[in-house]
Formats: C-alpha cells, sequence, structure tokens
C-alpha cells in the first residue's frame, strides 16, 4: 500500500505516460492531448445561439477524450486527498539555496504564500494573465504541453520539437526573470 502513497520512480511512471501514446494510437487512432477538451467543453455548454462556429460541431465523438480528462482529475483527488503523502516534500539543499537566490520563500508546501494570497492585486493579475497566456498559446500552437511533448514528439513531428522547445524556454525565463520581479 505505501507504493500509493509515494511518488513513483521515473523509470516507472515515464515508461507508463509514454505507452499511452502507441496504445492510444493502437486501439482507437486517437492521438494524446488534453486541451482540445477545453473546446470540447465549451461546445458542450455553450448555448447554440451564442455558440460561434469554432465551438458548432459534433462533440461526441470525443467523449473518449472528455472520459480520458474526468479520469485524469478523478486520479489527481484521489493523489491529493486519499493517497497523499503526509510527509513534506524534500528538497535537496542546492535546489533549496537555488530557489531563496531566487526570491522564493519556502513554506510547508512548494508554492509561496505571496502567489496564494488572493487579497494582493498582484496574484490576480498574474493568474489572469498566465491563464490568458496559456489559453492563446494552446490555441495558437494547435496543442499544449502533453500534446506536442508526449505525442509530438514520438511521432517525430518537427513543430511538436519547436512547440516544446518553446515551452521550455518559456518556463525557464519565468523561473528565472519574471517570478523573482513579481515576488519582489
Amino acid at each position: 500500500m505505501t507504493f500509493f502513497f509515494s511518488a513513483w520512480p521515473w523509470y516507472i511512471s515515464g515508461p507508463l505516460i509514454g505507452l499511452m501514446v502507441p496504445l492510444l494510437l493502437l486501439l482507437g487512432n486517437k492521438t494524446f492531448g488534453i486541451s482540445a477538451n477545453l473546446r470540447h467543453a465549451c461546445a458542450i455548454l455553450l448555448p447554440k445561439n451564442v455558440k460561434p462556429s469554432f465551438f458548432r460541431y459534433d462533440w461526441r465523438g470525443e467523449k473518449w477524450n472528455l472520459m480520458f480528462a474526468g479520469g485524469l482529475i478523478l486520479g489527481g483527488l484521489l493523489a491529493g486527498l486519499i493517497f497523499a503523502n503526509p510527509e513534506p516534500t524534500r528538497l535537496s539543499a542546492g535546489a533549496i539555496g537555488s530557489l531563496q537566490d531566487l526570491g522564493v520563500r519556502l513554506s510547508p508546501g512548494l508554492v509561496p504564500p505571496e502567489l496564494l494570497d488572493l487579497r494582493r492585486p498582484v496574484v490576480w493579475l498574474i493568474l489572469s494573465l498566465s491563464g490568458l497566456l496559456v489559453g492563446f498559446g494552446t490555441r495558437y500552437g494547435g496543442g499544449c504541453t502533453s500534446g506536442h511533448a508526449i505525442t509530438g514528439l514520438s511521432t517525430l513531428q518537427f513543430p511538436s520539437l519547436v512547440a516544446t522547445v518553446s515551452f521550455f524556454a518559456g518556463g525557464i525565463l519565468s523561473a528565472n526573470i519574471l517570478l523573482p520581479l513579481l515576488l519582489k
């Protein structure tokens, strides 16, 4: 049972995620990705009279993807509520030093408390701008990190390589330049 209460090693979780791509292709000729579910949700929820043409399609053919996303949410809830590890997350001294050099103050969790204080207008600005950029980037790039990095790279698609390199460059810039500026 302790297997469920601790993080799985990379050599188990990585291949399990990677094997999902050929499994989806072999079983249903489906490609792995999550961001398309936002389009499906809008197609389901928006009333017909205000629905833009982008959302007018038969979303029922994509039920498998909605179920997959539901499974991810359920798995996250189970991992966070039932199988949560009560021990505090352990970071190496090097990681703690690097985060402190960036101005990140660590408290019991890994998320800086400054980013959880919804009374601060800058937190709303960060959340709004982040959501807008992720949504725009996902739509403009034709997919999200999971679709490009897992499915696109495993099927040797050059645009997915460019997208994945861009995601990582954006993450490195954000962590090393934007986050320290926002936390001051």
